[in-house]
């Protein structure tokens, strides 16, 4: 009688649980975190990791678009990725006179719909192990899957992995990479 008794309270927590993984918060980035009510521009904005992009982003005039309604997913590249650009680079695309320049390069890390995680490695599963990831940009990523992480190559051969997954927006969705995606110049 006594296991007849627990079997129902252990499919409750189990259901619980299960509930709660679904409704989980988003991951923390740089140290703050992301408030799926909040758009892109408002949370990469409380990142610590991310205020190259942020300053990149205001350079090239993209804050109100990458507020909008969406929906976007952004591959979300840390300081330390634009850091591992040749010296220099950055500071000479956060010129006014290379702000078309640093426009293309901002615009392949954003794609016109929001993608999880989950679907686009079925995407990558679908399509026998490599995706073409179309940004806004016109670049073409090429995503694999492998070990658990999602890489994705851009038209030079540079290869950038997501080490933060599925930080959801209100306008879309973030997935924090470790390299900067270049476009084909």
């Amino acid at each position: 009688m006594f296991k007849i008794a627990l079997r129902p309270l252990a499919l409750t927590a189990a259901l619980l649980a299960g509930t709660a993984t679904a409704f989980a918060a988003n991951p923390m980035v740089g140290g703050a975190e992301m408030l799926d009510s909040k758009n892109i521009v408002e949370n990469a904005m409380n990142s610590k990791d991310h205020t190259t992009l942020v300053a990149a982003v205001k350079a090239a005039g993209l804050v109100e678009t990458l507020q909008g309604a969406g929906p976007f997913t952004v591959f979300a590249p840390t300081n330390e990725a634009f850091a591992k650009l040749p010296a220099g680079t950055v500071d000479n695309l956060l010129k006014p006179e290379n702000k078309d320049q640093l426009t293309k390069v901002l615009t392949c890390h954003v794609v016109g719909k929001a993608v999880m995680a989950e679907a686009l490695v079925k995407m990558i599963a679908d399509d026998g192990g490599e995706h073409d990831v179309k940004t806004v940009g016109g670049c073409v990523l090429k995503a694999k899957a492998a070990d658990g992480k999602v890489t994705l190559t851009d038209e030079n051969g540079g290869v950038s992995t997501v080490t933060i997954a599925d930080v959801k927006q209100s306008n879309g969705v973030i997935h924090v990479v470790d390299a900067v995606i270049l476009p084909k110049m």
